[in-house]
């Protein structure tokens, strides 16, 4: 039976957030395709990670039997992170853009992921080659050909710390101009944002089932 990590970041709640329909779209149509499997579900947002400190820090790269009992504790909950990361045969990443980036909640999280001589390191890289979708949400557009397309920090970012440190090439589902319906400003570009919402759920809704198909779920008629 497969496993899927739901992950999301999103500030806002369901039916406020267009990541989140994203992703509920994605995992929704994995649960059809198993229904016997697990989906684990990690809202950042409503159960934030503790950013990385000293002593979490120097709990990676220490001997165990050195610890204290912070360092202990905080070893013991970052292990549990990269379990959970690498115990999943899919792991789906809300990654809605703020002030140009990720979320600082989706970022301590790979902060946490990012594990010395487990996940990072030659040789050692236990998630790599993990099947990683993720959805990038944000208000405006940043693809190429448009006007901000050098302040995506975001695709790009992810792109590159997930390949470099962690072997993971990941695969990006867009929904852009979010804002729109909200921004006089925006108004015209209305029929685009609704254009780029159908075609993120539908493309969330099919990765899944393909991405099913893989490993071997009960593939369901496409809706």
């Amino acid at each position: 039976m497969a496993t899927l990590l739901h992950i999301d970041a999103s500030l806002f709640p369901d039916g406020a957030s267009a990541s989140r329909a994203v992703t509920t779209a994605f995992s929704d149509a994995w649960r059809a395709a198993h229904p016997e499997g697990t989906v684990v579900h990690r809202d950042l947002a409503a159960a934030p990670l503790p950013h990385l400190d000293a002593t979490t820090f120097t709990a990676a790269v220490t001997d165990p039997a050195t610890h204290t009992e912070a360092q202990a504790a905080a070893y013991a909950a970052r292990v549990a992170l990269v379990e959970e990361a690498e115990n999943a045969d899919v792991i789906l990443i809300a990654a809605p853009m703020y002030n140009f980036g990720v979320a600082s909640s989706l970022k301590a999280w790979l902060d946490h992921i990012i594990f010395p001589g487990r996940t990072l390191g030659e040789g050692t890289q236990s998630l790599a080659g993990k099947r990683v979708v993720v959805v990038a949400s944000r208000g405006g557009s940043y693809e190429p050909g448009t006007p901000r397309e050098e302040m995506e920090f975001v695709k790009n970012y992810l792109a590159a710390v997930l390949a470099a440190h962690l072997g993971i090439t990941p695969e990006f589902i867009t929904i852009e101009l979010t804002l729109a319906p909200t921004t006089p400003a925006m108004a015209d570009l209305i029929p685009l944002a609704d254009a780029s919402r159908a075609s993120a759920l539908a493309t969330a809704a099919e990765k899944a089932r393909e991405l099913a198909e893989e490993l071997g779920g009960k593939l369901p008629a496409a809706v």
